[in-house]
């Protein structure tokens, strides 16, 4: 096992009415004026939205509002809130929604204290040293973002998706009430589910051991393997959605990670293809997954053998045969819940050879980096791995 540092400050008020605290809750961390920031229409047909307003209005802390948040968010949106926040002297930021609206949110409080260009951050040309305190009302369990130091962001020129991990753009309090995703399609909630299962799995596929952490990531992904089928026959089941909406958090505020180096290859290869068909996350990495685990599993076959075993109940004694027992099994899972296994099963069709080098190329940096540690994947591995998925 490695060192390593935890931290999770963001304090959780989970349940049916946790709304009801956000006022002394914005409060308590400083929040004065505040501006809230969502996606769509479903935030003000849901109710959500107006309540939230009411009840600022009730406390008299004033706020104003900018939605338009997009799946995949979008540098260009980020930038808009991060000018409105400087012109009109906000202090606090309430991001309603999901993964998305979070990252938006958390791209904005890094920019506001900045004095150049946001992007400089995702880019690897700068690091903060300081960002506007942030919160987040959860409705869509999937990225875990309510309680990650991380947001990726969209960068409209080029369709450049890249990711910044930062403890300043932590939440300091997250409400989740897990009625509010009641509501959510079918085909979303499994998006969400295949993202905490992958949240955890790019944790878990280490080198390196940490017995308490194994155990957490294994508990964790039976439980949603378990619970996620079911919520998506019972949507309306409050335990059921308490379960998944916990375990999104719990997926990627690191717990699962303390003592190993995580892979993320899957998830860099993902953005390439959100970034060029606008897909949903938890799809693109369902379409992916399988096809990453063939190919880098002779690195450690052992440890996809226990995965097999322990996570999908596969008995085969030989380690080569239960590692690829599981594969097929985790292939078969994602289909159950209604997610693709392949980039035609994502996107309606084969991509192109022109797509897969500019997904390879750009994932790769134009072949300046590598991706992934379980095994370090070079411009060539990622091509290779886009074309198995193609298939």
């Amino acid at each position: 096992m490695k060192d390593f540092s935890f931290y999770a400050p963001t304090q959780v008020v989970f349940g049916a009415k946790s709304e009801e605290k956000i006022p002394q809750l914005i409060k308590r961390y400083g929040g004065t004026k505040v501006l809230i920031h969502y996606g769509g229409k479903s935030a003000e047909k849901s109710g959500l939205l107006p309540e939230i307003k009411q009840r600022l209005t009730d406390a008299g802390i004033p706020f104003l509002t900018l939605g338009g948040v997009v799946p995949n968010p979008r540098l260009s949106k980020a930038k808009e809130g991060i000018e409105l926040c400087r012109k009109e002297g906000i202090d606090f930021i309430l991001a309603v929604g999901g993964g998305s609206v979070i990252d938006s949110s958390k791209c904005m409080a890094l920019g506001v204290p900045y004095e150049g260009d946001v992007w400089d951050f995702y880019a690897g040309k700068a690091q903060a040293s300081a960002c506007l305190p942030l919160a987040a009302v959860l409705t869509i369990p999937a990225a875990g973002s309510e309680m990650s130091g991380g947001s990726v962001i969209t960068k409209d020129e080029g369709e450049l998706k890249w990711s910044y991990d930062d403890n300043l753009c932590r939440c300091k309090f997250a409400i989740m009430n897990p009625i509010r995703t009641y509501t959510l399609p079918a085909y979303q909630t499994a998006c969400g589910i295949t993202d905490i299962m992958m949240h955890t799995m790019e944790r878990y596929f280490s080198h390196e051991e940490m017995g308490i952490t194994d155990a957490l990531s294994i508990a964790l992904l039976r439980a949603v393997r378990q619970y996620g089928p079911q919520v998506l026959e019972n949507p309306e089941d409050y335990y059921l959605r308490s379960q998944i909406m916990w375990a999104g958090s719990l997926a990627h505020n690191d717990l699962t990670g303390c003592g190993t180096i995580g892979d993320w290859a899957t998830h860099n290869m993902e953005h390439e293809l959100s970034a060029l068909y606008g897909v949903a996350h938890g799809a693109g990495l369902a379409a992916l997954w399988c096809h990453w685990a063939g190919y880098v599993m002779d690195e450690g076959m052992a440890r996809f053998a226990r995965f097999a075993r322990e996570v999908l109940d596969v008995t085969e004694e030989d380690d080569t045969a239960a590692a690829n027992k599981g594969i097929s099994r985790m292939r078969n899972f994602y289909r159950s819940i209604g997610m693709p296994a392949s980039i035609p099963e994502l996107i309606g069709r084969k991509a192109t050879k022109e797509e897969l080098l500019l997904m390879a190329e750009k994932c790769s940096r134009n072949g300046s980096i590598t991706n992934g540690n379980f095994k370090k994947l070079a411009y060539e591995d990622v091509l290779k791995i886009y074309t198995a998925a193609n298939k």
